[in-house]
This record gives C-alpha cells, sequence and structure tokens, in this order.
C-alpha cells in the first residue's frame, strides 16, 4: 500500500512568500548580480518582462529584487521592508515594465546595474524558473546559461586558440570537476567570455593564477549561493 504524502514531502525553497518564482527565483536572480558586480550597488534600474510586468506589485516582486541586490537570502525576514532597508543603505533604484517582450522567458528580470565607489557597472538577464529555480541568460551583452547553484567562474579573455583548453586543464589540476561550459564571444578572435560551472570550489591560488595569465582581462568568481 502506498505511504500517505505529508507535508513534510514538499520540496522546495525556504523562503518569504507568496511565489517561488515570484519571490524566491527574484531574490536569487539578484543575488546572483551582486555576486558579478563584485559589491552591493548604488544604483539600479531593474526591468520586468511579459507576466512579470504585470504582476511585480502584488506579488512582492519589488520587494524581492531590492532584498536580493542587498544581499538578503530568500528566507530573511527583512524582505518585507526592503525598501525601507534600501534608502539605509544608499540603493537608488528605478523599476520598468515591459509587459509583451515575445522573444523573452515570462519571467525574465534585467539589472543594470552600478557601484559608484568601485566604477563597475554590470547588466544581466535572468530567468525565474519556478521553485526558486533561475537561470542567467545574458552579462553585459554575452550570452550565458548558468544557475548559480554551483560554483560559478566568468572569465573575459582574448580569442586565443587553446585558451578554453587551457583553462579546462587548470581547474582539472585542482581536482575540480567542471559541470558546464559556456563560451560566448563578439566574434572571431575578438572578446571572448567563459562561463564555467564546477562542483567544487577552486582553490584562492588557482583563481589567481588564472587572473594572471596575459589574454586574461577578468575573472570573476561565484561561490554557490546558498
Amino acid at each position: 500500500m502506498a505511504e500517505k504524502s505529508s507535508i513534510f514531502d514538499m520540496i522546495g525553497p525556504v523562503m518569504i512568500g507568496p511565489s517561488s518564482s515570484h519571490t524566491a527565483g527574484v531574490v536569487r536572480i539578484a543575488r546572483a548580480a551582486i555576486r558579478i558586480l563584485g559589491s552591493t550597488p548604488t544604483h539600479a534600474i531593474i526591468t520586468f518582462y511579459n507576466s512579470f510586468a504585470r504582476t511585480y506589485e502584488g506579488h512582492g516582486s519589488d520587494r524581492a529584487i531590492v532584498a536580493g541586490l542587498l544581499g538578503m537570502n530568500t528566507d530573511d525576514v527583512r524582505i518585507r521592508e526592503a525598501f525601507d532597508h534600501a534608502q539605509a543603505a544608499g540603493l537608488n533604484y528605478t523599476f520598468q515594465g515591459v509587459g509583451n517582450a515575445s522573444t523573452m522567458h515570462p519571467n525574465t528580470i534585467r539589472l543594470q546595474l552600478r557601484d559608484e565607489r568601485t566604477g563597475r557597472a554590470v547588466e544581466v538577464i535572468g530567468q525565474s524558473r519556478g521553485g526558486g529555480v533561475i537561470r542567467i541568460v545574458e552579462v553585459d551583452g554575452f550570452s550565458s546559461d548558468f544557475s548559480a547553484s554551483l560554483h560559478t567562474l566568468i572569465i573575459d579573455a582574448d580569442d586565443e586558440v587553446g585558451s578554453i583548453a587551457f583553462i579546462a586543464s587548470v581547474i582539472s589540476r585542482d581536482d575540480c570537476n567542471i559541470a558546464t561550459m559556456f563560451v560566448s564571444r563578439k566574434g572571431k578572435h575578438d572578446a571572448a567570455r567563459q562561463f564555467i560551472e564546477m562542483d567544487t570550489a577552486l582553490r584562492p591560488i588557482t583563481l589567481e593564477y588564472l587572473r594572471q595569465l596575459r589574454w586574461v582581462h577578468h575573472l570573476t568568481y561565484i561561490p554557490t549561493l546558498d
């Protein structure tokens, strides 16, 4: 006889509601974006697309995205007062909505972030897939495809022969297994960006070695989102 299921058998993110796709996933997109930026932004332009554009206020996605930009986790009770915390932290933000972007996933967010203290700026496009699962599908105009659920390496490098294989070999010497690799480039022998997801963390000395390579211009390391 089949066992009865209970509330404890349900799988989903530990979160502040009401919706895993409209709140938990949104928080995680923002948390991934600030790790790419390397800091909490001072300015953010937040664009919601399609169903998000129509529901972001009622479902709390506006508070969730601001909370994530401040580094809050999905179960942080402060999400409900995220606007107040943003003001205290000096985060200036603007919301936009585009309700009919037919080429985009129904739950898509574009984040244009800037930190005046460091001069850094990034543009990140993320999708909330449900159950708190996300995909980051574009960074600074480079196509990508990673979830931020694994350790992620983002490398800006020259499109040189053998560069991808060399980086893979360096990672393997750290006893680190590559789960996925996505390479996007502007053109042949032009600027390229590698997005590498790994099962385990890289050692600091390995990251520093990769940063020192002549043809590597910038490296961002994103540990697994907690």
